[in-house]
């Protein structure tokens, strides 16, 4: 008996894990993808650092994930975050575990990761061809074969792992979308997550280039007057509004977005309680007390944050220290402690680092990744509805759907 023909379209993390994974299992394996080479998208991912996966358990794995979580039960525990780590190490790459349980290699280097993957698809045996799926050919209810420019190959499974619809130029166009459409599967729209917040808030771009490290971020819906999601770290101010990673897994929870709808707070102290700040900055005023108040509070925050405060405090730079009521100081306290910034919107889908949307989980067997409308086809990584925040969530998805992708395509039906 031949070996089964697999073609996997996407040279991603999900379909070189899933081509290395079927041609281990015994398939014949080819894999499709239309860039020079594999691994565009996860050449950039972690800042070129790459962050493969986070050291936690299936649980917590499970918790970070806020679209669809229950789908990846399966999947996680036939390929965990500790299956990755040893997988990686496996194949030569040492790594190493940072604040958050985020897993990186020792390098630091995203083509450490990236060369590793792909020798784990040659090696087992497995075809990378550098041509554009354009069509997905299907007989009786079947995937037969895709189409490319150069020519029609058959199959007798397919994994569509093409990613999402973010950053388009590394490839991810949102083409295993109109594949999947095209065989009769259903396709949330896909929209951005984890992705930046964009304000008219002058301070915005006022404070332009300022990151704030060790601060608490709130999200409230200012229609129910409720709070969305509170998360602490890193912070950037840009010239469109924030980014860095808080925001970014703030992101993920402001659903339905609107203009003015979500409103961003971030504790700028979240250290000190409201007592403690004053009594920081009571004693800041007394070390300069014959200084203007403007040229005194350098050591309580980063010099370029200080106007922007008595501004919004309506506070007299000029206002000598010893001058400052009780009032102007409580305002002060205040705002340090709730920093207040209306968000306007997203940032383009193509400025986002994963899509929300996708092939409906409801149409895919969670146990195999099998089409449940196309007995040969599977699916694998973003291009399924399921997302998770920041630190490594995202890529154990597509190295977990891909597992079971991989070993289940390569199964020969009888």
């Amino acid at each position: 008996m031949k070996n089964k023909k697999v073609i996997v379209i996407g040279g991603g993390p999900a379909g070189m894990m899933a081509a290395g994974i079927a041609a281990r299992n015994g398939a014949d394996v080819t894999l499709f993808e239309k860039n020079d080479r594999v691994g565009r998208k996860l050449m950039i991912t972690g800042k070129g650092r790459c962050n493969i996966t986070n050291f936690c358990d299936n649980d917590e794995f499970i918790s970070n994930i806020p679209t669809n979580p229950r789908f990846m039960y399966s999947a996680i525990n036939a390929f965990s975050t500790y299956d990755t780590v040893a997988f990686f190490e496996d194949l030569g790459v040492a790594t190493k575990v940072e604040r958050g349980n985020r897993v990186f290699p020792v390098s630091d280097k995203a083509v450490d990761i990236c060369d590793a993957m792909k020798r784990f698809v040659l090696s087992n045996g497995a075809k990378i061809i550098n041509e554009n799926v354009k069509a997905v050919i299907t007989d009786n209810g079947h995937v037969s074969a895709v189409k490319t420019d150069n020519g029609t190959y058959p199959c007798g499974s397919l994994i569509i792992a093409t990613g999402g619809k973010s950053y388009p130029k590394t490839g991810s166009t949102g083409d295993g979308y109109t594949f999947a459409k095209s065989v009769g599967h259903t396709v949330s729209p896909p929209t951005a997550s984890l992705v930046p917040l964009e304000s008219d808030d002058s301070l915005c771009s006022e404070l332009m280039g300022l990151s704030l490290r060790n601060v608490a971020v709130s999200v409230f819906d200012e229609n129910s007057h409720k709070e969305k999601y509170t998360d602490f770290g890193e912070l950037l101010f840009t010239h469109f509004g924030l980014s860095g990673p808080t925001i970014l897994s703030a992101s993920a929870h402001m659903k339905d977005m609107e203009e003015n709808k979500y409103s961003v707070h971030i504790d700028l102290k979240p250290a000190l309680d409201f007592e403690t700040l004053d009594k920081r900055l009571l004693k800041d005023l007394s070390k300069f007390i014959n200084k203007d108040i403007s040229n005194s509070l350098f050591e309580l925050m980063p010099k370029s944050l200080i106007p922007v405060i008595l501004r919004l405090c309506d506070i007299n730079p000029h206002t000598k220290c010893n001058s400052v009521t009780v009032l102007q100081r409580h305002a002060i306290v205040n705002t340090l402690k709730d920093l207040s910034i209306r968000i306007k919107g997203f940032r383009p889908i193509d400025e986002a680092i994963v899509t929300c949307g996708g092939v409906k989980v409801q149409e895919i067997d969670p146990k195999t990744m099998r089409s449940k409308i196309v007995p040969n086809l599977y699916f694998a990584g973003e291009v399924i509805d399921v997302d998770a925040y920041t630190g490594g969530f995202n890529l154990q998805i597509a190295f977990s759907t891909a597992y079971l992708a991989g070993e289940n395509a390569a199964q020969i039906d009888y």
